[in-house]
């Protein structure tokens, strides 16, 4: 199973954006995770496809666009467009699931569907043939430096099981509160891919990605 750490531009300093995701690549990092917000499936507003565009144009890091949007199946194809090398979907949010799963593999990208706390796993269960991620939301998606909800660690460890029992070829990321602590404990639980932002840009950025992909993998080491 490949681990990777995927920072979320949602905490990045705009003013040095460029700079930051060069850093990014040069300590080795390989997923950028890009955070596009409605305020109206979740309350923030975020950013949208001008900034993905523009990052494309210098970056190969594997860009991993979460949409916490209402409706995604209106924007898949834009985003494709402007540069997305995944799109993950809310289940939540769209009226057909099935169909923007679907749009998302037409259009040549990873395909991932995204799950709120309060979402049961077995709500997207049946999906596991046709993604290649699911997205555990271990905070309330919209809003950057929550803590790690307790009770996600059960859903991760259920959506595990569920994946190897079925011998499904799907990642599992988590994407909220990750710390030096909650890292292990989402590890250990079957999380593989982890979204992290203050985490990894809060001070110093280098030494920051140094410190978290030595821990991921001493992490890594242990559950092998």
């Amino acid at each position: 199973m490949d681990y990777h750490l995927c920072p979320s531009i949602l905490s990045a300093d705009f003013n040095r954006l460029g700079q930051q995701i060069q850093t990014l690549e040069e300590e080795g990092v390989k997923w950028l995770h890009i955070d596009v917000m409605d305020g109206d499936f979740v309350p923030s507003i975020s950013f949208g496809m001008p900034v993905i565009r523009s990052i494309r144009k210098e970056s190969k890091m594997f860009f991993d666009v979460h949409l916490m949007v209402s409706a995604p199946e209106r924007y898949i194809q834009d985003f494709v467009d402007c540069g997305a090398d995944s799109i993950t979907v809310h289940a939540e949010a769209c009226e057909d699931l099935e169909r923007a799963i679907e749009l998302i593999r037409d259009a040549g990208v990873k395909v991932g569907v995204s799950i709120k706390p309060a979402t049961p796993v077995n709500d997207i269960s049946h999906l596991l043939d046709d993604v290649d991620m699911v997205l555990v939301m271990t905070v309330q998606p919209g809003f950057g430096g929550q803590k790690y909800l307790n009770e996600c660690t059960e859903k991760i460890e259920e959506l595990r099981e569920l994946i190897d029992r079925e011998h499904a070829d799907v990642d599992i990321q988590v994407d909220g509160g990750i710390n030096d602590e909650t890292m292990e404990t989402v590890m250990k639980a079957g999380a593989n891919l982890l979204v992290a932002g203050s985490y990894v840009f809060n001070g110093d950025l280098a030494s920051n990605v140094k410190h978290i992909t030595k821990r991921m993998q001493h992490i890594k080491e242990e559950i092998e």
